[in-house]
């Protein structure tokens, strides 16, 4: 007999389908093994409660921004990827990723840290200065944990759905580093002062060359449906106000208005991100990790 279902959670179940499509390319839920076992991580994790939450998206989407900077690293993306052919491909290969090595079982995720090693080893080139690059070499790699790390910890500690103290923002960098590591990073940060002082090491490298401004175009501008463009519009002006004032310097971004950003879009993001974690209806451990979270 098939499930009987109100109107609300019909429409639920609907938008379910469509949001995993869009971020994974895949209707159904990840399978990633038991959530609760034999993960990297844990339900005690910061990272779990970090990365579960759909503030990580916007957090995700201020990655991507900086890291257009990073020449290596944007070469790479521009030689060796079709990011404007196949947009949505790379973003449900990344999401994959982050998936895996957070929830999934701990050979799940050695098995995905292998694969991203073995099509790293492929990445290989000069950038347009004439400068070699591999996106194995720990150096670039770093850039990437670190700018990523940095941008998801920002989405969540200013759309996320509870708040965390400054040692629990430590306690994420540092558990985060053991993806970083497994990756290829040397001595990933493991706080936030450690993750600061790592990003700045990379400040004088950092260009805004013609790869960079295309991709930021692009970024700015993506092959959205239709019914993703509001969405994605508040999503990426949530991850513009995530910028550090250096980052937004770099790529020619207007100093952040507080007015604007308290009184328009911060709101809007909340809200948005609320939606997403309604609509998606996480896992019982999730729910339960949020819950005791909330009422500490």
């Amino acid at each position: 007999m098939a499930e009987m279902l109100t109107p609300t959670e019909g429409i639920r179940r609907e938008l379910q389908r469509t949001v995993r499509t869009y971020i994974t390319g895949n209707p159904q839920p990840q399978a990633t093994g038991n959530l609760a076992t034999d993960s990297w991580f844990g339900p005690e994790s910061i990272t779990w409660l970090i990365q579960s939450d759909w503030a990580a998206i916007i957090g995700g989407v201020e990655s991507l921004l900086v890291q257009v900077l990073h020449p290596p690293t944007m070469s790479g993306v521009a030689q060796h990827s079709s990011y404007k052919e196949d947009p949505f491909g790379r973003l449900h290969r990344t999401a994959n990723f982050v998936g895996t090595t957070t929830f999934g079982s701990a050979a799940e995720a050695e098995r995905m840290v292998k694969i991203i090693r073995q099509v790293h080893s492929k990445v290989v080139g000069t950038t347009p200065a004439g400068d070699p690059y591999e996106a194995n070499d720990p150096h670039n790699l770093a850039w990437v944990h670190c700018t990523e790390v940095d941008g998801f910890l920002r989405g969540f500690r200013r759309h996320g759905s509870v708040d965390i103290t400054d040692a629990e923002a430590d306690q994420y960098v540092a558990e985060m580093a053991k993806v970083g590591e497994a990756l290829g990073v040397i001595e990933a940060p493991r706080s936030v002062s450690e993750l600061d002082a790592r990003l700045a090491t990379y400040i004088p490298e950092l260009r805004f060359d013609s790869q960079a401004r295309e991709a930021l175009r692009w970024l700015m501008f993506p092959p959205n449906k239709p019914a993703a463009q509001a969405p994605y519009l508040i999503i990426l002006s949530a991850a513009i106000n995530l910028l550090p004032s250096w980052a937004r310097r770099k790529l020619w971004i207007p100093p952040r208005i507080p007015i604007v950003s308290d009184a328009m879009v911060a709101p809007a993001a909340k809200s948005l991100v609320g939606a997403l974690n309604w609509i998606m209806e996480p896992p019982p451990e999730i729910v339960e990790l949020r819950e005791r979270r909330s009422a500490s």
